[in-house]
């Protein structure tokens, strides 16, 4: 993992604790300070970064005593458990921008695949309500350029 790049300022979603279960034999809880932004979220001591882009869900949300405890899954198969108070919504955030961010992937990967010049044509009939012209319009459809 990379640390963030400075010259690229991104919009912080949530910042505080967050408790990350440890890979070792006892398997002890510690607190990491977390920053999640539009890219994916990292403890800020030794900058370790979660790319949204490497991740696959969030999974077994499960609610015990003041806790939530959550695990994010990564793409190669990994699980990382976390845990936090459940009035913080650590799990709901992360899921949302996840999300969000793949959504954005979505969008980016289909407007690729098209050629640049690429747009559509929506027929919008001219009619108003009863297939009657408004005052002024003739009939015939209107067509409206949306880009891609």
């Amino acid at each position: 993992c990379s640390p963030p790049d400075p010259s690229r300022p991104q919009k912080v979603f949530k910042e505080g604790l967050l408790e990350k279960r440890s890979d070792g034999l006892l398997q002890l809880w510690k607190k990491k300070r977390c920053v999640l932004t539009e890219d994916g979220g990292g403890d800020s001591g030794k900058v370790k970064e979660l790319h949204f882009a490497n991740m696959k869900t969030v999974d077994c949300v499960e609610r015990k005593g003041k806790y939530v405890y959550f695990t994010v899954v990564m793409t190669e198969g990994k699980e990382i458990d976390f845990r936090c108070p459940q009035d913080e919504g650590w799990n709901a955030e992360i899921t949302l921008q996840m999300v969000q961010y793949k959504n954005r992937q979505a969008i980016l990967a289909v407007k690729s695949t098209r050629p640049a010049d690429t747009s559509a044509r929506l027929a919008v009939s001219r009619e108003g309500l009863m297939g009657c012209p408004g005052p002024g319009i003739t009939r015939g459809p209107l067509l409206i350029n949306i880009k891609l």
